[in-house]
């Protein structure tokens, strides 16, 4: 039910948004594009799947460390489930499969997932923040927007790098959270101090996966910043690594299908002084094709890895 609510929500976003702009003139702005551009912005899509995917193999212990394919399979696969699942559940079957596979025991299987994506968090706002400090046009919004941004930076550096500010987190969370989620959030607490006890032990390699994050997403934006090149726009870098992670944010709302609609009005509102509403638009597809894209690309993968669970489910 909250899937098909999000998936009418999007549909109603989309539906206002195209009937607000002129949709001829969105066709148009495809037919007059860069083909060149066009090719290298979404051929991104490939390195960058594969450097995550070599991240995922890095995070996991040598000793039973994943095979390179077998990492660029489970993002291929957790990117179709997210798109199908509520909640980035796609990413906890990942963490399930590695578990059951036997690379990682326990729960290490989940901290190793709940790290992967507090780093691609922090990462974000990292580059955001850079965008939005240097960013020329700011008014109070802009300011409000900057101010947010620092701060969820801040604590989200200060949750990595200390478990007693991160204990203290969770148990103010836990007091006010609704009796339904309080289990989850106990259950989050519990992998986050297994990720502290696991990763600040080589202090080495923690700084080699965070900047292998921190490359990540501005390999993203860069892909953005392409696309608006596809589109035969200018676009100043400084400005997309300001507006393109807010839009992102944006789209990581719980209230539509796979961020779409949030993100496409967000790029349309956020992207005004550079781009016309059509164009926007236009960046918007593109930008949902980065999601797309990859979900394509993991469905040879999901029946097998399904089909592969259920099995150790039954042996076990």
């Amino acid at each position: 039910m909250k899937k098909l609510i999000s998936i009418a929500v999007s549909l109603t976003i989309l539906i206002i948004i195209y009937w607000k702009i002129d949709f001829p003139k969105l066709i148009e702005v495809f037919q007059n594009s860069d083909k060149l551009w066009m090719a290298i912005s979404l051929g991104m899509v490939v390195p960058l799947t594969m450097l995550t995917a070599w991240r995922l193999q890095q995070l996991t212990p040598s000793r039973t460390r994943l095979g390179f394919g077998e990492a660029n399979r489970l993002i291929l696969t957790a990117s179709v489930l997210n798109m199908v699942l509520p909640s980035k559940m796609g990413d906890i079957v990942k963490a399930y499969f590695i578990k059951e596979k036997g690379h990682l025991e326990g729960s290490l299987s989940l901290s190793l997932v709940v790290f992967e994506k507090a780093c691609d968090m922090l990462s974000l706002l990292v580059w955001c923040a850079f965008g939005l400090t240097l960013y020329p046009q700011k008014d109070w919004l802009f300011s409000i927007m900057t101010a947010s941004v620092i701060s969820g930076l801040i604590i989200g550096l200060l949750l990595i790098a200390s478990r007693q500010f991160a204990n203290l987190i969770f148990q103010f969370t836990g007091r006010i959270a609704p009796q339904k989620i309080k289990s989850k959030i106990a259950k989050l607490r519990d992998s986050w101090s297994e990720m502290h006890k696991y990763f600040w032990r080589d202090k080495r390699h923690l700084l080699k996966i965070t900047l292998t994050s921190v490359i990540i997403w501005f390999g993203h934006l860069l892909q953005i910043w392409f696309f608006t090149l596809a589109l035969k726009q200018t676009v100043p870098f400084l400005a997309n690594l300001a507006l393109a992670p807010l839009a992102i944010l944006a789209g990581l709302l719980p209230l539509t299908f796979a961020g779409v609609g949030t993100r496409d009005a967000a790029l349309i509102a956020f992207y005004k002084p550079y781009l016309n509403a059509p164009t926007a638009a236009a960046l918007g597809l593109l930008c949902t094709s980065r999601y797309l894209l990859p979900a394509l690309g993991g469905l040879p993968f999901v029946g097998n890895y399904l089909t592969t669970i259920k099995k150790m489910r039954s042996q076990n």
